[in-house]
């Protein structure tokens, strides 16, 4: 009796690579691995061919959450998040004609870094992050007007990055750090 050849393990894809990557980086930034074990740990993960590759790089690292993005839409009027919510690691904004409104400055925040991608037509968008956050506005592409983020004199250390990007067709983007 002659039997089958056996079915290679699937490969990973892109995705899922990503997301091993971001868990090392993750784990470097919370404390959990040092520069070396990290830089180790990278190469496995880029190197991996299989999710059973990926293991070995992943192991001793907290789990990621599921609910690890999240997208708020509307086609028209305003959105708006305020008072104690709970922000995702990634979150995705979206809005035909409106208003946005994201105070993060009583926000849950459980990430070291929060990724905000904004998809907008038209209208403004203000943004309030914590008094400790640091901002990075990288691939923002805006139609109109520039957006505007005024660095504090006296910025706090240990809070979270929030790294804003994505496009917006006409408004204006403003960015403010708390004042308590």
């Amino acid at each position: 009796m002659t039997s089958l050849p056996e079915k290679p393990p699937p490969l990973i894809s892109d995705d899922d690579r990503d997301r091993a990557v971001r868990r090392v980086q993750e784990g470097y930034a919370e404390g959990l691995l040092s520069h070396e074990e990290m830089d180790e740990r990278l190469h496995q993960v880029l190197t991996a061919r299989t999710r059973g590759e990926l293991v070995p790089a992943l192991t001793s690292l907290p789990a990621e959450p599921a609910e690890s993005t999240a997208t708020i839409g509307a086609a028209g009027g305003r959105i708006q998040r305020r008072g104690a919510w709970r922000v995702p690691r990634n979150l995705k904004v979206e809005s035909a004609f409106g208003r946005v409104h994201l105070d993060l400055s009583r926000a849950v925040i459980e990430h070291p870094v929060v990724d905000i991608e904004l998809r907008l037509g038209t209208g403004r968008a203000r943004i309030t992050v914590p008094r400790d956050a640091t901002v990075e506005v990288g691939e923002l592409h805006t139609g109109w007007k520039d957006w505007r983020y005024k660095v504090p004199r006296r910025s706090g250390s240990g809070g979270p990055t929030i790294r804003i990007s994505g496009t917006m067709g006409f408004g204006r983007l403003k960015i403010r750090h708390a004042r308590r």
